[in-house]
């Protein structure tokens, strides 16, 4: 196991920059999952951690080593690749005992790592298939098994779940997360599925734009983010904007402000009452769909987070439902409810009325800030 330590790292195509000024520390024995939107940048970074591009600048340490400019071979590196790229010839033993081999180790150690390996991601039966015998998911279980054999320092994964249904990538993502416990290994993972980084990392850093925008668990990237390119990234997100400054609830420490995209009523705006209050008293914030509650009978109007509705579009996902609901006078609010919420389903057109904590608003920095 190593730690991994990116020391102000950029990298440029010719008048492009893909990344810029990337400071970032992955601890021993870390999952670590690089998560944004195409052409962030997280490949490339995950491509210099490898060796297979330099940085422009900066420097890449693995443990007290600084590898920026060795070749991946000698990086001390696994890794998984969205394919892959099992040698369709060879048998599953074969496969994992590759690395070994190019190595030139005796044929015990061989022998006994790649059975070690296989056992550690439940693969002792199958040795003796080729990869077409093979599910995708243990197809999968394969290739990890091959990069976790030669007791890599770092194991590093591109988008692995990303050629499985939808099930089997739920179900390896607990099984991918259970082999790299076992094993211990300090392992980076790029990604564009925010569940799939969330479900599995220890930590999350966000790129957006060619920058590292946040750095945290998935409990602070969700309910804390840094600013609104990462809210806004990171699950589904209500936002509203204020202008004027707030009026204090007296005694409560709460703050009461007037949105600006969102009307109750013709000319009449939303009130959002907050637990915290805005840097410099105006600002934006943001409300989590699921933390909105909706009820199909009309309550009183003008009260702080609360609001009449009409519903414009259901989606109905099996443990949830999604709703758009669009507001009298102004604007549209996103509803994540439980499936036991709703005895039926409601229709659209639909009137209802939605309500929220004032904990559940939580103020987002400036921008730039």
């Amino acid at each position: 196991m190593s730690r991994i330590y990116i020391d102000d790292v950029s990298r440029r195509f010719g008048d492009f920059t893909a990344l810029e000024q990337v400071q970032l520390t992955i601890e021993e024995g870390e999952f670590f999952s690089l998560l944004g939107p195409s052409g962030c940048g997280k490949t490339t970074l995950l491509n210099m951690i490898a060796g297979f591009l330099d940085p422009t600048t900066g420097r890449i340490l693995i443990g007290n080593q600084d590898v920026t400019g060795l070749p991946p071979y000698r990086r001390g590196l696994g890794i998984v690749f969205q394919d892959y790229a099992l040698f369709p010839h060879l048998t599953v033993f074969e496969n994992v005992a590759y690395g070994l081999q190019i190595r030139k180790q005796s044929k015990q150690q061989i022998k006994r790592r790649v059975e070690e390996t296989l056992a550690l991601v439940q693969l002792s039966s199958m040795a003796d298939r080729r990869p077409h015998q093979l599910s995708g998911g243990q197809r999968q279980r394969v290739a990890i098994a091959r990069a976790l054999a030669i007791e890599p320092a770092v194991l590093l994964l591109d988008e692995p779940l990303s050629n499985l249904d939808a099930k089997l990538r739920k179900d390896m993502q607990t099984e991918l997360r259970a082999i790299q416990r076992r094993a211990g290994v300090t392992t980076v993972m790029v990604t564009h599925d925010q569940e799939e980084a969330l479900s599995l990392s220890d930590r999350i850093g966000i790129l957006g734009q060619g920058r590292l925008q946040q750095v945290g668990s998935p409990l602070e990237v969700y309910r804390q983010p840094a600013n609104r390119f990462v809210a806004d990234f990171i699950g589904q997100v209500n936002l509203f904007r204020t202008a004027a400054a707030p009026d204090a609830v007296g005694g409560t420490g709460r703050q009461r402000y007037m949105t600006e995209d969102y009307e109750t009523s013709a000319g009449v705006p939303l009130v959002l009452e907050t637990a915290s209050s805005a840097a410099g008293g105006t600002g934006t914030f943001m409300l989590r769909p699921e933390r909105v509650r909706i009820t199909m009978t009309a309550g009183a109007e003008g009260q702080p987070n609360r609001t009449p509705g009409t519903i414009r579009t259901i989606s109905y996902a099996g443990d949830h439902v999604r709703l758009q609901v669009s507001l009298p006078g102004k604007g549209e609010l996103i509803v994540l409810a439980p499936d036991p919420v709703f005895p039926v389903l409601p229709s659209q057109g639909d009137v209802c009325e939605l309500y929220w904590e004032a904990e559940d608003v939580i103020p987002l920095p400036a921008e730039g800030s």
